[in-house]
């Protein structure tokens, strides 16, 4: 299988994990708020079962090269830019939509399971948009 299918992979669900770290860690920490905790932690275990189901964890490790990957300090400025914890919890809710469809697009050339894991996932996150902007209130996402 192409090596860099499981590249592709490999980068979004890292992205994904992290972003939902964030938002773990700023609901925790920040808003004090256990919902936000349960909500992000359940999603990043989902993945891990999703990971160890499907047998991908070895065939991501093995494809990340992180040495050739030329893009990996492409920023731009807003990057750098946050005026709060709310826009820090928006940019990573999208963050994981992003990851989430890109995961679910480019597993469609592994196995159609792996797909439909994919797309449980992008339809979560959209619920986790929703939850967590009617419990912080949030008007800007």
């Amino acid at each position: 299988m192409n090596k860099n299918i499981y590249r592709i992979i490999d980068a979004n669900i890292n992205r994904l994990n992290e972003s939902l770290r964030v938002i773990e860690d700023i609901g925790r920490f920040v808003y004090n708020n256990k919902k936000i905790v349960k909500i992000a932690k359940e999603m990043r275990h989902y993945i891990k079962v999703i990971i160890k189901k499907e047998g991908l964890y070895k065939l991501l490790l093995n494809a990340r090269d992180v040495k050739t990957d030329n893009s990996k300090y492409i920023n731009l400025n807003e990057e750098f830019s946050r005026n709060s914890f709310d826009d820090i919890l928006i940019a990573n809710i999208k963050r994981i939509q992003e990851s989430c469809r890109v995961l679910e697009e480019v597993s469609k050339l592994l196995n159609e399971n792996i797909s439909k894991s994919f797309k449980k996932v992008r339809f979560k996150a959209y619920l986790i948009e929703k939850k967590i902007s009617k419990i912080l209130k949030l008007e800007n996402i």
